[in-house]
């Protein structure tokens, strides 16, 4: 039921019998799309709140579902309108620290996100694609190369990701991201990173997965048009860094790329005109170019 508890409980003390000197309570940065949500984490969260990643809709991976009701283009993706624009000025009130995300991977953007009082930005895409990644080295070129010689097509995916919510992928071929490779792999949910708990009939808590088998979901109460377009994002993220499992047929779990709206401009990264990679190094050079130091400015 919505309003059952479980508890799951665990003391460092008693893991490693005794005290542990060293452990400090970590830095908590809520991920938010909104204002509104801000201000309640600032004033309600059960602990203290140290700052803000403001993330918009054009970032990689999942994202926050459009405010008020729900409206597609005609690929099925949501479609983003004013009402989910952030209200910096908002958030800057509260008096914590905050970086802005989605879209934000050029000194151009940086520059701005400083004018709105952010500290700074989180940039994914970029660091994603450089060398230092553990993206595997092939797909990393195909999609430079892509970069570089088209336009990359970045959809957002309302079905992809068992959470339900939008997930961005990288349409790739010999990926997650096409129809056929998708279809001719076998459904399975082995890894579980995005399960969802329910409660079973006996009281107890079970895990069940919309990207699992079918007769394995309807048999744990999960209903059949909740498995529509579902992929397996956990074994396909597995797959992006070579760590792809191998079924037993042989069959290799295809990769899913994920990655920002934004993801042609990792090419002002690449150091010469001919070159086909590009370091962490240049990325950060190249975001801070227009950042003047505390001595210069």
């Amino acid at each position: 039921e919505t309003n059952d508890e479980f508890f799951t409980r665990f003391d460092p003390r008693a893991f490693t019998g005794g005290d542990i000197p060293w452990l400090e309570r970590p830095k908590f940065l809520a991920i938010v799309a909104s204002a509104t949500l801000a201000s309640m984490l600032a004033k309600k969260a059960s602990g203290y709140v140290d700052g803000f990643v403001v993330e918009g809709p054009t970032a990689g991976g999942h994202n926050a579902p459009p405010r008020g009701k729900s409206i597609a283009n005609e690929r099925g993706e949501p479609i983003y309108g004013d009402r989910d624009q952030v209200d910096l000025e908002a958030i800057a009130v509260l008096g914590r620290p905050f970086w802005l995300a989605g879209s934000y991977g050029s000194p151009e953007q940086v520059a701005e996100a400083r004018r709105a009082g952010a500290v700074g930005v989180q940039v994914g895409t970029a660091f994603a694609f450089c060398e230092e990644s553990g993206l595997r080295d092939d797909l990393k070129s195909a999609i430079i190369q892509l970069c570089r010689s088209g336009e990359p097509d970045v959809m957002t995916d309302p079905l992809a990701s068992p959470t339900g919510f939008p997930f961005k992928v990288l349409q790739l071929d010999g990926t997650a991201s096409d129809t056929i490779v998708c279809e001719e792999r076998e459904r399975i949910c082995d890894l579980g990173f995005l399960r969802q708990a329910y409660r079973k009939e006996e009281g107890t808590l079970g895990w069940r997965c919309p990207g699992e088998r079918m007769a394995a979901y309807l048999n744990k109460g999960g209903q059949a048009e909740d498995m529509v377009g579902r992929k397996c994002v956990c074994n396909g993220l597995m797959a992006n860094v070579g760590l792809g499992q191998i079924r037993r047929d042989g069959n290799v779990e295809p990769p899913l790329v994920t990655c920002g709206n934004d993801v042609r401009s990792i090419v002002q990264f690449l150091p010469t005109a001919d070159a086909t990679s590009y370091s962490a190094a240049h990325v950060i050079e190249r975001l801070l170019s227009n950042v003047q130091s505390p001595t210069t400015a």
